[in-house]
């Protein structure tokens, strides 16, 4: 293997990828790479969603940290017009999985098709619907940036990021995939339209209903600092140094949390229902445009975030109602402001609750971040953990808990007696999926006690997050030639 620009970072993932792969096409397995072209290679981690999760569709400021577990992204030109995808012992997969389609497949009469067909043709095949995470890009960009494809693409992925543990394994894959075509391609990106680009993949072809920090975090995490993000809808502020004395650990709870599921999406569009009744009252123009509706907001600029807890309590509380009919709601106020959300007119949906969720994280994010520059004492430390803890109640009132994060948030609080771990939350979407836990340096031997005491009482040994890796954005694009080919051929 010969580097033709980039470097690897000493990354052991990346550097073992490169070793597997020349070790593949020593044996012949090429997975259609060709010879005579150079081979681009693309790097995106996964995060542990330490505090913001699910108020990032509100306008929160969230705090994410990039994990060592990433996606790694191969991609060749091909001389014809097909897209060919190969994910090296994809999960829930006997081996590798393989997915290939012509890319005239996402044009009609030159146009590239809707994103509707497209998210049909991707959910028609439950073995093959993984492909819509890398191949979707092909679509986001042509739709979104008017780009052209002159010839097709080899891509072969490999990710250590676990699915459906909530740290966003989809989202490493979305951005490890678009920078490596953004770059077969040359076609000229910011770092911060990748992310955006990759949230239409997962909202639009997926069918996914995420917010922004997972793919933010994918391109601009930073090894040992949070990334600071004010979703709105995605301005950079400058990273957190996670302080020395501490770090920011995840243990999976065994149960499998997804994105797209009917909790995540019904405590989303909960918020959006209360956004919406909150504008009525406080007399804002209101334009209707089917079930969507426009808001003219100079008071909070269309996030709830923005709100203060006080004005809140003061003046919208008491009017909210705990839950209301999908009908009822598009009775009399018509619709929401989300654009990838539908409310279904015969579900009932919590609209208290999800709506006071992100007008307090928002208060505790913005909080916890000021707190992480002060002086780790013990004081300090307590109040970290209370907000963590308080996230996590809130959490559970917009009913996105599950008994097994419960479980450890538990033994977590139980673990505060030998002052090693101080604060612990469910991530990302919730309803399962991963605890992010606040320790001292010294608390892996309390962890390690906790991850058996969760073993005794369910049977299930979490995996723990530990450590952190860089973006792609700081990982670049690694451009190498192999001659395993050749040693073949001899």
């Amino acid at each position: 293997m010969k580097i033709l620009s980039g470097k690897t970072h000493a990354l052991p993932d990346v550097e073992k990828f490169i070793s597997d792969f020349e070790r593949y096409l020593s044996e012949g397995k090429t997975f259609g790479f060709a010879p005579d072209r150079p081979v681009t290679i693309t790097r995106a981690p996964g995060r542990l969603d330490v505090m913001g999760g699910i108020a990032d569709y509100s306008g929160s400021l969230v705090l994410q940290m990039p994990i060592k577990e990433a996606a790694i992204c191969a991609a060749q030109s091909r001389s014809d017009q097909q897209i060919k995808i190969t994910s090296l012992n994809r999960e829930n997969s006997e081996g590798d999985a393989e997915f290939s389609m012509l890319l005239d497949d996402f044009f009609r009469e030159n146009s590239p098709i809707g994103y509707d067909h497209a998210q049909r043709f991707f959910q028609k095949n439950e073995q093959t619907s993984w492909a819509a995470y890398v191949a979707g890009a092909f679509l986001v960009l042509a739709k979104e940036k008017n780009f052209r494809f002159p010839h097709g693409a080899n891509l072969l992925i490999s990710s250590d990021v676990p699915e459906g543990k909530g740290v966003s394994s989809s989202a490493a894959l979305e951005v490890a995939s678009m920078e490596a075509i953004a770059a077969l391609y040359n076609f000229s990106l910011a770092p911060e339209e990748i992310a955006l680009l990759c949230q239409k993949v997962e909202n639009f072809v997926v069918g996914a209903p995420c917010g922004v920090m997972d793919q933010m975090t994918a391109v601009f995490g930073r090894e040992n600092e949070l990334m600071a993000l004010l979703c709105q809808p995605a301005q950079l502020l400058a990273p957190v140094r996670i302080p020395d004395e501490i770090e920011f650990l995840g243990l999976d709870s065994g149960v499998r949390h997804s994105v797209s599921g009917a909790d995540y999406s019904s405590v989303r569009i909960g918020a959006f229902m209360g956004y919406r009744m909150i504008a009525d009252l406080a007399g804002l123009k209101i334009n209707r445009n089917k079930n969507k509706v426009q808001i003219t907001d100079p008071l909070w600029r269309g996030y709830l975030a923005n709100l203060s807890p006080s004005i809140f309590e003061q003046f919208y509380a008491r009017h909210l109602p705990h839950k209301i009919s999908g009908i009822k709601f598009l009775e009399k106020y018509h619709g929401i402001t989300d654009p990838v959300t539908e409310i279904d007119a015969a579900r009932t949906y919590g609209v208290f609750n999800p709506t006071k969720h992100p007008i307090y994280e928002n208060f505790r994010v913005t909080n916890f971040a000021q707190l992480l520059v002060k002086p780790m004492n013990e004081q300090t430390l307590k109040i970290l953990g209370e907000l963590m803890y308080q996230s996590h109640a809130s959490y559970s009132a917009c009913g996105l808990g599950s008994d097994a994060t419960d479980l450890l948030i538990d033994l977590a609080r139980q673990s505060e007696q030998n002052a090693q771990i101080f604060g612990a939350k469910i991530t990302g979407g919730g309803s399962g999926g991963t605890v992010a836990l606040l320790c001292k340096k010294s608390a892996l031997d309390s962890v390690e006690q906790l991850r058996e005491q969760f073993h005794q009482k369910t049977g299930h040994k979490p995996y723990l997050f530990q450590g952190s890796s860089p973006g792609s954005n700081l990982f670049g694009r690694l451009m190498v030639s192999f001659d395993s080919f050749s040693r073949k051929e001899k």
